[in-house]
């Protein structure tokens, strides 16, 4: 697969292209992303489906300067693709045509299901892994619906409802009440089926979810993955719904880009909570243009990453690291040290996954600047390590970074992110192994030169060589409520 990968998606309200680099076979990471709201469907519903003149010249225009951005990067592979508007459109080959001869792009119109899988399979390998989700992609022309169960994708269905459509169809008449027939009719299509979690893909699921989190003041500015209750939604849908001024939309967080499409969408939702009861909602950053990429990644693996690979983590070490071996070390020696001592601190198993990749990533921020190295390392995870891991997990592993090797996390820290921290006593214990971790590998092996033993509450290093600098630096770190007792045997 080519180094660099163009992917632009033609859907019914927005055209939009992403840039992606790898950094090795699966690991990857996104260097550009652009968008053009040229609302290609605009008009069309009204006219059988067939596109008007004004919004294919906008979508060809835009297409054209995107092209240009892709060669600016030197990409070696584009994959276009174009969704519901063209793909109703019985006039799409004149423009397909047009874009060809004059701009040498192909555009591959994809079924609804294709659609639908392409944005499960993003969910699938991109977001922290569902027990019998539903994902929900509301579109302009259409809605994707997707079961995903433990990281595979069960089944897809596309249905003509969209945010466009039912605006023209309905909205723009005031008939909400036939708007909501008809959503109901083909929502009928939907098998029924018990649901834990439902996927929200696309603008109109992004749009809303950011203006809970605002309404919320949530603590993460990270759409990805951000979760909530199903009757949070329930409740801020009935708000929308209920506005009746694009004012009482901006008091509701809601952008002015949306303002004309929102109900529509908002409308597709409220029927599909009547009808399917979840218990929690996952908001999803990627979708049909990640979608894409990973089914050509992936082509070769049954569009999955391998089992316990993550594209994030992988991205990182590429990219920051020359020499991955403190980093192992690290990574094995605070795994080491979590099952010697895990017991004796009262900590939970689970937090063992967190502090192997905090101490994983730990060195990254040092290839950035070295005085720096903790802020820098806090810095990438909040902000690169994104891709299947929960909101709570990530603010776990940058704060453990964040104040190794350094101090206990401080208070203001913990408040500030007391809903997706653990408790202080669980925090700062993390903290203090990868800091031990840091301190018994200062003199910097080429193999760990020393084993551990723990009884009681005391940790026994035993090695042949004399660990001067470790039991130097052992005296500034500041031990835990439950102290653990030191000795070395060298």
């Amino acid at each position: 697969m080519a180094k660099r990968v163009a992917v632009i998606d033609i859907g019914s309200n927005s055209i939009r292209m992403a840039v992606y680099e790898r950094t090795s076979r699966f690991a990857f990471h996104l260097i550009h992303e652009e968008k053009s709201r040229v609302r290609i469907s605009e008009n069309a519903y009204k006219y059988k489906g067939n596109l008007q003149a004004l919004p294919m010249q906008r979508t060809f225009d835009a297409l054209h300067n995107f092209l240009q951005i892709t060669q600016s990067f030197k990409t070696r592979k584009l994959l276009c693709v174009a969704t519901s508007a063209l793909r109703d459109a019985p006039n799409a080959k004149e423009f397909l045509k047009k874009v060809q001869s004059k701009l040498g792009c192909s555009i591959k119109i994809i079924s609804g299901e294709k659609e639908a899988y392409l944005g499960a399979i993003a969910c699938a390998n991109l977001l922290p892994q569902q027990t019998d989700a539903l994902s929900i992609d509301i579109g302009g022309g259409s809605t994707e619906f997707s079961s995903i169960h433990n990281g595979n994708v069960t089944g897809t269905l596309s249905l003509d409802l969209g945010t466009v459509r039912l605006k023209e169809l309905y909205f723009d008449s005031n008939n909400i009440k036939g708007a909501i027939k008809y959503i109901d009719k083909e929502l009928e299509k939907l098998p029924i089926k018990t649901y834990t979690t439902l996927i929200g893909i696309g603008g109109t699921f992004r749009a809303l979810s950011g203006a809970i989190m605002k309404r919320e003041s949530y603590q993460l500015k990270k759409i990805h993955a951000y979760t909530y209750s199903c009757d949070t939604l329930s409740k801020f849908i009935d708000e929308i719904l209920a506005s009746k001024t694009n004012s009482e939309l901006q008091a509701l967080y809601i952008k002015s880009n949306r303002y004309d499409v929102i109900r529509p969408g908002t409308l597709i939702l409220q029927c599909l909570l009547k009808k399917i009861i979840f218990t929690k909602i996952v908001t999803s950053g990627v979708g049909v243009r990640e979608g894409l990429f990973l089914a050509d990644l992936l082509r070769n693996s049954q569009h999955k990453f391998p089992h316990n690979y993550n594209s994030c983590v992988k991205y990182l070490l590429d990219s920051q690291l020359s020499d991955t071996t403190f980093s192992s070390q690290l990574n094995a020696l605070s795994k080491k040290l979590f099952d010697l001592s895990a017991e004796y601190l009262n900590i939970d198993e689970k937090y063992r996954y967190e502090l192997a990749l905090a101490a994983k990533l730990y060195p990254t921020g040092s290839n950035t600047h070295f005085f720096s190295q903790n802020k820098q390392t806090y810095y990438l995870i909040q902000n690169a390590l994104e891709y299947g891991f929960t909101h709570e997990s990530n603010t776990l592993i940058a704060t453990v970074c964040k104040y190794a090797n350094n101090r206990p996390a401080s208070n203001r820290h913990l408040q500030k992110y007391s809903d997706l921290l653990p408790q202080e006593r669980t925090t700062q214990t993390l903290i203090y192994l990868l800091s031990l971790s840091l301190i018994l590998l200062s003199h910097r092996p080429k193999n760990i030169d020393f084993s551990l033993s723990f009884k009681g509450n005391s940790l026994k290093i035993s090695s042949k060589q004399n660990l001067y600098l470790a039991k130097e630096k052992l005296k500034k770190l500041e031990p835990l409520e439950r102290k653990i007792k030191i000795i070395f045997d060298f």
